[in-house]
C-alpha cells in the first residue's frame, strides 16, 4: 500500500517508454486477435487527448494505417482546424476534413440549441455566442448548478441560471455533435475495415464526461486508464508540437470558449488529478489537501462530488440491459 504521509504530484508520474510499449502491444492485440481490424480512425480536434492518442495508434501500427477525421463546426474554436492539421502533418497521417454544420442544420441542432437558451436569456439568435458554466464545489453545498453565459453581437455578456429543463434541452441538442462525429468515424472505419480509436483519459471515463453512443463508443481506448496529468506526460515524451500541449483544454463544444473545469469538474484538471487519484488510492482530504494547494474540507467535497457523479453516469458505461442472458454470446 502507498504511504499514506507521503501524498505529492510526484505519485502521478509514469515510465513513459514502459507505459508506451504497454500501450502498443495492447493496442495491436486488440486489432488483431480482438477485432480482427487492419488500422484505426480516430477524430482529431488538435486537444491534448485526441493528438496523444493518434501518436499511440501510429506508434502501435504506423502511419499508413491511421486516418485522422478533422471535423469542425460553427462553434469550434479558431485554431481547432490549424492544430488538427498540424498535429496530422507532424504524425505523417491521412487527415480528411469534414465540415459536420451541414449535418447539423440539416438534424435542427442549431435551432434546438438557441430555442433552449432563449428560455433563459430572451433574445438569444444565431449572432450571438454562449456557453454553460458549473458552480463550484464547495464544503456546503450538495449539489451543482448549471448556468449559460451569453454574449450578444454589440458584446453585452450576460450569465443565467439554468432551470432543469432548458439544461437538459441545451445538454441533448450539443450531443448531436459527438454523435454525428462518432457516425462519421465508423463510417470510414466500415470502408477500410478499420476500428475507432477513443480518446477518453481516466477523469473523463472514471466521471462519465462523455456522450453514450457519441465520443464514449470507440474499439479501443487506449488512455482511458492515464490521468490527464499523465497524458501531458507522455505528450512531452511523444515530442507533440508545443502549441498543441501548450493549448488549454477545452470542450470545444459551444460558441464562447469553455475550459472543462468550467463546465464539468469544477477545478483545473491538476487540482482534479490529484484528488481522484487520491480518493481511488485511499488517501484521505487531509493527506491530498497540501498537494492540491486546497483546504480539506474542499478535497472532502471533491470527493463527495467524484461518488455522485460515478453514481448518476454510471449509466454510460452498462451494456443494454436484456430481458434474458444469451449464453451462447460472450
Amino acid at each position: 500500500m502507498t504511504d499514506k504521509t507521503s501524498f505529492s504530484p510526484d505519485l502521478l508520474k509514469i515510465d513513459c517508454e514502459g507505459e508506451l510499449d504497454k500501450i502498443s502491444n495492447a493496442i495491436r492485440n486488440g486489432l488483431g486477435k480482438k477485432l480482427r481490424k487492419r488500422g484505426l480512425v480516430i477524430g482529431i480536434s488538435g486537444g491534448i487527448d485526441s493528438s496523444v492518442t493518434a501518436a499511440l495508434c501510429v506508434r502501435a501500427v504506423g502511419k499508413d494505417k491511421v486516418i485522422g477525421l478533422q471535423m469542425p463546426e460553427r462553434h469550434s474554436a479558431e485554431d481547432t482546424l490549424g492544430l488538427s492539421e498540424l498535429l496530422a502533418d507532424h504524425l505523417g497521417i491521412r487527415r480528411i476534413p469534414i465540415d459536420i454544420s451541414p449535418i447539423l442544420e440539416a438534424v435542427g441542432y442549431y435551432d434546438k440549441y438557441d430555442e433552449a437558451v432563449r428560455t433563459a436569456v430572451p433574445g438569444y439568435g444565431r449572432e450571438w455566442k454562449s456557453k454553460i458554466v458549473v458552480s463550484d464545489i464547495s464544503e456546503d453545498k450538495a449539489y451543482t448548478l448549471f448556468s449559460v453565459v451569453a454574449a450578444s453581437p454589440d458584446g453585452r455578456v450576460v450569465k443565467k441560471r439554468l432551470d432543469l429543463g432548458s439544461y437538459l434541452a441545451i445538454v441533448a441538442s450539443t450531443n448531436f455533435k459527438q454523435r454525428i462525429r462518432k457516425m462519421l468515424e465508423y463510417y470510414y472505419a466500415d470502408l477500410y475495415n478499420y476500428a475507432v480509436a477513443g480518446t477518453p483519459n481516466r477523469l473523463e471515463y472514471d466521471q462519465g464526461f462523455f456522450v453514450k453512443q457519441g465520443d464514449g463508443a470507440a474499439d479501443i481506448k487506449p488512455i482511458a486508464h492515464l490521468y490527464k496529468t499523465q497524458v501531458y506526460e507522455l505528450a512531452r515524451f511523444l515530442g507533440l508540437p508545443e502549441a498543441i500541449i501548450s493549448r488549454p483544454p477545452t470542450t470545444d463544444t459551444y460558441s464562447l470558449p469553455q475550459g472543462q473545469d468550467e463546465f464539468f469538474f469544477s477545478v483545473p484538471y491538476e487540482v482534479m488529478d490529484l484528488c481522484l487519484y487520491g480518493k481511488n488510492h485511499g488517501f484521505s482530504p487531509e493527506d491530498v489537501a497540501s498537494a492540491a494547494g486546497l483546504p480539506p474540507g474542499r478535497v472532502q467535497a471533491i470527493y463527495q462530488d467524484i461518488d455522485r457523479k460515478r453514481a448518476a453516469t454510471q449509466y454510460l458505461h452498462l451494456a443494454p440491459v436484456l430481458v434474458k442472458a444469451i449464453p451462447e454470446i460472450a
